[in-house]
């Protein structure tokens, strides 16, 4: 099934400005130095962009989505779109920096040979994304929502969240060494009620019902989680797992 995720630059500011607020551990794992070339793969709305072009580094960003792209323009970035597993690159950057994006792209092997295509000898592929395990409460809930709809759940799951064992081979096979990769469990608070996560995030599963039909299984899907997932105080955590990792091109 193909995802019908799309990106709201506003929608994601309200309901995922953290994704960004929490990348500053994988920023010092790039250690971005003044004059560096630089791809930001998977730039959403050029936040965290920004941040790099900020420390003196030069920094091209791609997003698939246009409306992300127009965004990241507005804060005077060089971005543009571009399909994450189609680059079109060859030899031009000290380093390629992803957050948060590499598990909407469902063929790591497209993604990982245009990456080491893209970068010049040496050059590191520095990222983080969603590992095994990630927002498993919740996609359990999508899904079986759907389920008893006589709908396909699991076809309409867009992610892809791999262990560290999987990927590490997939960066070795085409050509990477590691230097370091981990599965790092992450709760995440939300900044406001789960169904802005669901409604973000969660549009392949929602895209598969009449309109008529979606507010009744988002409510259904928040339900499902309230007990797993928020406190006595009324804040939602997301069960946020994430594989971080640096790998260098071998030539």
């Amino acid at each position: 099934m193909i995802s019908s995720q799309t990106w709201d630059p506003e929608r994601y500011a309200r309901n995922a400005r953290f994704v960004s607020d929490l990348a500053a551990a994988v920023v010092e794992l790039l250690a971005p130095e003044p004059g560096e070339h630089i791809l930001d793969l998977g730039c959403g709305d050029g936040v965290l962009t920004a941040k790099l072009a900020a420390m003196g580094c030069s920094v091209v960003g791609i997003d698939g989505s246009s409306a992300q792209i127009e965004a990241a323009r507005k804060l005077g970035l060089d971005a543009q779109v571009m399909d994450g597993e189609k680059l079109a690159f060859s030899c031009e950057f000290d380093a390629v920096f992803s957050n948060a994006a590499l598990h909407w792209m469902r063929n790591p092997q497209a993604v990982i040979s245009g990456v080491w295509r893209a970068l010049r000898p040496k050059g590191r592929f520095v990222a983080e994304f969603g590992g095994h395990g990630c927002v498993a409460k919740i996609k359990t809930a999508l899904v079986g929502a759907l389920n008893r709809r006589g709908l396909d759940g699991e076809g309409a799951v867009p992610w892809y969240f791999p262990t560290a064992e999987e990927y590490s081979a997939l960066l070795n096979r085409a050509g990477f060494s590691i230097g370091y990769i981990a599965l790092i469990p992450r709760p995440t608070p939300l900044p406001g009620d789960v169904t802005g996560w669901l409604e973000t995030f969660g549009e392949s599963f929602i895209a598969c019902l009449p309109p008529a039909d979606r507010s009744a299984y988002i409510a259904e899907v928040r339900e499902a989680l309230r007990p797993e997932l928020v406190d006595s105080k009324g804040v939602w955590t997301a069960d946020y797992v994430r594989l971080r990792f640096v790998a260098i091109k071998q030539e």
